[in-house]
């Protein structure tokens, strides 16, 4: 007999693709299976399906269908964000401004550029919620800054950032703005023109698409150094042939997101509520990490003093969840991210991150907590004795 699986509350690592989502992907892996670029029939039916995919991405994000770039995920269209302005705007200058919290899609492609080609990078401090200041960003603007890089939305504790004010201390000064809105799409209204950014990245399977397929806004108007050479795909800035069952389900997803955004981020909130009041009521001094109010609303992230996280999850097999990024699965070190917000390094490994999801239903939160409640109990009295 197949066991039960866990709880699954880690749908910032990955969510699961909507059957939907599946059900639209599923004709470009069968009989319409053509190369986008050829002309004839084939062909023209996988481009017709690319181009409907990039037109219900660009409706989510408030874009034009032409400002879509699609790209193998998330990582790619910051690496193409990024070093394509860095390169295309070489002679203008070699500086770029970020934050301590960002990704490693963006913080390590701005070492890479620091160390390999000479740029000079700012790393700006958040606060103990994981917010940057705008002013921190407008006063770390120098005359050969090309570039400013934030994140909308932090993947470990959920803390939205004030893009939009951001982007005004950097448009002011001509500068370009990036977000990694890899976390926000699909769970709170993002829209290029409200935020006021040049470049946005998607991630597929963050929204319910599947692994190994994104997208880059890219303004209109806006010139990037290609960084993967061939042929002239996605408007000569991305060559390659178009994944076109992956887009088409990118594309189907921010058709749902679009569709569903309010009503599923206020169920999601009610229930991440929910769970921090139940795991509050049963686990004493219990700390919430991010900010309490500008969080995604489907993100938690707590700490059990004196418990390291990987002990509790651990202690939990019927809970799956995460002590922090996916990226840095493994590791028993503290995360920089909470470090960046000040915690001390033994505070910060008790984090544990718990992300709820589409198909999360109340009885999946009413047993996580009592899970993790009891783990937590157990492992507190085993260190007192």
């Amino acid at each position: 007999m197949p066991t039960e699986r866990p709880i699954y509350l880690d749908h910032n690592a990955t969510t699961p693709v909507d059957p939907a989502v599946f059900a639209a992907m599923r004709p470009y892996l069968e009989a319409e299976f053509g190369n986008p670029s050829s002309g004839h029939e084939y062909g023209q039916a996988a481009r017709e399906a690319v181009e409907h995919a990039r037109r219900q991405v660009a409706e989510l994000l408030g874009a034009e269908p032409a400002e879509i770039v699609f790209t193998g995920g998330g990582s790619e269209a910051d690496n193409l964000a990024i070093c394509g302005v860095a390169f295309s705007q070489w002679d203008r200058g070699r500086h770029i401004v970020t934050t301590a919290v960002e990704h490693p899609a963006v913080l390590n492609t701005c070492r890479y550029l620091q160390r390999r080609h000479g740029f000079a990078v700012t790393v700006l401090p958040v606060d103990q919620t994981g917010l940057v200041d705008p002013d921190d960003v407008r006063r770390a603007i120098r005359d050969d800054t090309i570039l400013v890089s934030v994140m909308h939305a932090q993947n470990e504790v959920g803390t939205v950032q004030p893009v939009a004010e951001i982007a005004v201390a950097a448009r002011e000064r001509g500068i370009s703005v990036h977000t990694d809105a890899a976390q926000s799409v699909g769970k709170v209204p993002v829209r290029v023109k409200d935020l006021g950014v040049d470049l946005l990245a998607v991630a597929g399977h963050k929204v319910y698409a599947p692994k190994g397929v994104g997208a880059l806004y890219v303004r209109s108007g806006l010139t990037l150094e290609r960084l993967i050479h061939g042929a002239g795909h996605e408007d000569g800035r991305r060559a390659g042939t178009e994944n076109v069952s992956g887009i088409a389900g990118l594309g189907k997803a921010c058709a749902l997101a679009r569709q569903h955004l309010n009503e599923e981020a206020s169920r999601l909130q009610g229930l991440r509520d929910e769970l921090w009041r139940r795991l509050a009521r049963g686990i004493p001094g219990l700390r919430l990490h991010g900010h309490p109010e500008r969080r995604l609303p489907n993100t938690l992230n707590v700490g059990v003093p004196g418990v390291a996280g990987e002990d509790l999850l651990a202690a939990v097999p019927g809970v799956a969840a995460s002590t922090g990024s996916a990226c840095h699965a493994g590791r028993t070190e503290p995360s920089g991210v909470l470090l960046a917000m000040g915690l001390g390094p033994a505070e910060a490994l008790t984090a544990v991150r718990l992300s709820l999801g589409r198909f999360t239903a109340e009885e999946d939160v009413r047993g996580a907590a009592d899970l993790l409640i009891a783990a937590a109990t157990r492992l507190a009295a085993a260190q007192r004795v």
